[in-house]
């Protein structure tokens, strides 16, 4: 990807079925910003092909034969420096392996039945890594999981700062730092240095970490 205006987003495509590829790969390649650089049919191939092919994201199937989608974004963030962004492809919106796959480092999720512009918007969102992916699923995935009147969220509640617990609180609600800066009266610039002291605070690797994180730990409750 580089890093003008005129940038294109490299995709790698992996899914056992060649026929999703092959619908993916059309719809992608009808873009002039999107390029598919690369194809996997399973898992146990994905950390050469991004060593190799540089991808920006991956759109990853979540349930493959040999080696799943959960298995593989392990892999890739623990081997390859300066990962791609990783979106898991899936059938069915409440599928355990998402969850799974979210909590290992993915950055979010599509089902397979998804329109081809929603598809195009995801990729492009997770490449510049502000908004979460489809935050009212990731949300319920997140609050089925979260524990019943746990208070583990003490272990960081108390290093974040009010405006950086409003800030995690709006994330959770998939606003964007344009949005959260107008709900909070300041300027996305000061939004944006609130999100980085969050993750650096949480450790976790993005948004969609942080959210999971926040209702794990019972700091964000379900409902």
């Amino acid at each position: 990807m580089t890093g003008d205006g005129n940038m294109t987003i490299k995709v790698l495509l992996v899914d056992d079925e060649r026929l999703i590829r092959a619908g993916l790969a059309a719809i992608i390649e009808a873009e002039d910003d999107l390029t598919v650089v690369g194809e996997a049919a399973d898992g146990a191939e994905v950390p050469d092909a991004v060593k190799r092919l540089r991808p920006d994201v991956i759109l990853m199937d979540v349930r493959m034969p040999r080696l799943d989608g959960i298995q593989a974004t392990r892999r890739i963030l623990e081997t390859v420096p300066e990962p791609p962004r990783i979106i898991v492809v899936t059938t069915f919106e409440n599928d355990e392996y998402v969850y799974d796959a979210l909590k290992a480092g993915a950055n979010g999720f599509l089902l397979k039945r998804t329109r081809p512009e929603e598809i195009l918007q995801a990729v492009r969102m997770v490449t510049h890594g502000e908004s979460l992916l489809f935050p009212a699923a990731i949300r319920e995935l997140a609050a089925r999981h979260a524990p019943s009147g746990g208070a583990d969220g003490a272990r960081w509640h108390g290093q974040l700062t009010e405006r950086e617990a409003d800030v995690l609180r709006l994330m959770a609600k998939g606003r964007s730092n344009a949005e959260i800066a107008e709900d909070l009266f300041v300027s996305p610039q000061t939004v944006k240095t609130h999100v980085g002291n969050i993750l650096a605070k949480l450790q976790a690797r993005d948004r969609t970490q942080a959210v999971i994180l926040a209702y794990e730990t019972s700091f964000i409750t379900p409902g």
